[in-house]
């Protein structure tokens, strides 16, 4: 047996004590190894959840204008040209300026009346789209709506990063956004029944998807106000939740993972001192990456099946979901064997691979059925590099503040592709079966490619160098710790 495959039992042997002595530790607060995980469990249906389903109808909001567009907006308020690119596109545009800002808020405010908050009045600005009279008037609205929305991903993002020990986040992270691909899969659905209310009240089908929506929107964020939680060292009680002997038992474990459970004051410094790891703006550029196919899907996906497969306007709205439904089931599972296995590069990397199979079936084969399974490939691959990317920075960090910058780097990031997506399928090209969208994306699958690859060949020198003694790994933000190590 060589010296790597010595050391690479030695390491499981490692995480594996390290995860008996989280529960071991528990001892002087008399939590059992069975408490334990029932606790955990209480977490996940409470906090994952909860902010799972406003996430939900978080992407609801955001991507029900292709189903607007689909459904007669475009000629309404006279979106012609590279007025409806435009329209999507406005929406990041706020929602990148105000969500830096967001993690350090949630902090201080607090999570329950931050989210809360926020998604009661994106819920009433989807209200106001179903009265847009004019194009002007759904562009304003779309830049308030990307204001309130840009604080919700990262903040939730973070709160469940604080709850969880590395290699927990991963499968989280899945169901967190899995709940988002219910949204994407049935908006579709949904859309569609909404626009049979045609003529109600003298609206539109098309004005009734997004009243509606913002109704229920406006729901849940009541509902979020009494059940949502704080983080777990937080002296801010949460309704009928944890009793505070567990909530230590929670801080002990996630401290003997990281260390990093009780944020310092904020300081300005310290929370841009996190943009000095070039290894946070990789992160950030997979987001982009990544984003840039889902939001191209998102957006553009219902206008290519109508224009450019032929299918129907009900049928459009109808096969939307299969693809979205196939996401979720392998995202969950690529987020289980990511956990399960300690593995994060070759999650992405075969994420980006499976993405790169199912493009030229979309954009080039001549068949329209066959076209249609490519998007099931495309759209796998695209939506389950967004949590696996997500596990991928939290294992590699250490630091509350730092933590906090990268999640706020890498939505910003997530955004500008957003924003990429938006403009890569132009209406110029939908002749051309939106070829020059279709090499975009094929481009960055291959950029996603060679970040991970360099990323992991880093982490896998500076992890030889702790084990020789060389080197001490993520100290800039917290005290060393020991056995901490790099998950490629």
């Amino acid at each position: 047996m060589d010296r790597d495959q010595e050391k690479a039992e030695l390491e499981v042997g490692q995480v594996e004590q390290e995860e008996k002595a989280q529960f071991s530790d528990t001892l002087d607060d008399d939590v059992s190894e069975e408490e334990g995980k029932k606790i955990i469990r209480r977490i996940d249906r409470r906090l994952v959840v909860l902010v799972g389903s406003l996430y939900c109808i978080s992407l609801m909001d955001r991507t029900n204008l292709s189903a607007g567009a689909v459904a007669g907006m475009l000629t309404d308020l006279n979106l012609y040209g590279d007025r409806y690119s435009v329209v999507t596109l406005v929406f990041f545009v706020t929602y990148i300026i105000f969500q830096p800002p967001s993690t350090v808020v949630i902090r201080k405010v607090g999570p329950r009346i931050f989210l809360s908050t926020i998604t009661l009045c994106w819920g009433a600005v989807m209200i106001g789209f179903g009265f847009s009279p004019s194009f002007q008037v759904l562009l304003g609205l779309r830049l308030i709506l990307g204001a309130f929305e840009a604080g919700y991903f990262p903040g939730c993002v973070y709160l469940l990063s604080t709850w969880y020990t590395r290699y927990e986040v991963g499968r989280r992270y899945s169901i967190f956004y899995l709940l988002g691909c219910v949204a994407s899969a049935c908006s579709g659905i949904l859309a569609f029944g909404l626009i049979q209310m045609d003529g109600v009240a003298g609206l539109q089908g098309w004005r009734w998807i997004f009243i509606i929506e913002g109704v229920l929107t406006c729901l849940l964020a009541s509902l979020g106000y009494w059940l949502l939680v704080d983080f777990p060292e937080s002296k801010r009680l949460s309704w009928s939740f944890l009793s505070q002997r567990e909530r230590n038992w929670i801080i002990k474990r996630v401290n003997a993972d990281r260390g990093d459970v009780v944020a310092p004051k904020f300081k300005l410094r310290s929370w841009l001192k996190g943009g000095m790891d070039l290894r946070v703006w990789g992160y950030a550029m997979i987001a982009f990456c990544s984003n840039t196919l889902t939001y191209s899907l998102a957006y553009f996906l219902p206008l290519i099946l109508r224009n450019n497969l032929g299918f129907s306007e009900g049928v459009t709205m109808c096969l939307i979901a299969p693809p979205y439904a196939w996401s979720g089931i392998y995202m969950y599972i690529m987020g289980w064997i990511g956990d399960r296995y300690r593995l994060r590069g070759p999650i992405l990397v075969a994420n980006m691979v499976l993405a790169l199979i199912g493009i030229p079936i979309l954009g080039w084969h001549h068949n329209s059925g066959v076209r249609y399974f490519g998007s099931f490939f495309v759209t796998a691959g695209a939506t389950a590099n967004v949590p696996a990317s997500l596990a991928y920075q939290a294992n590699n960090l250490r630091g509350q503040w730092k933590r906090a910058f990268a999640s706020a780097s890498w939505v910003a990031f997530a955004s500008i592709g957003g924003i990429a997506g938006s403009l890569v399928f132009r209406s110029q090209d939908a002749a051309t079966g939106y070829r020059p969208g279709l090499y975009a994306c094929i481009a960055c699958c291959l950029l996603c490619i060679i970040i991970v690859g360099v990323l992991d060949l880093s982490y896998y020198i500076d992890n030889k160098k702790a084990d020789r003694g060389e080197k001490r790994l993520e100290t800039s933000h917290e005290e060393y710790q020991p056995g901490f190590r790099y998950t490629y």
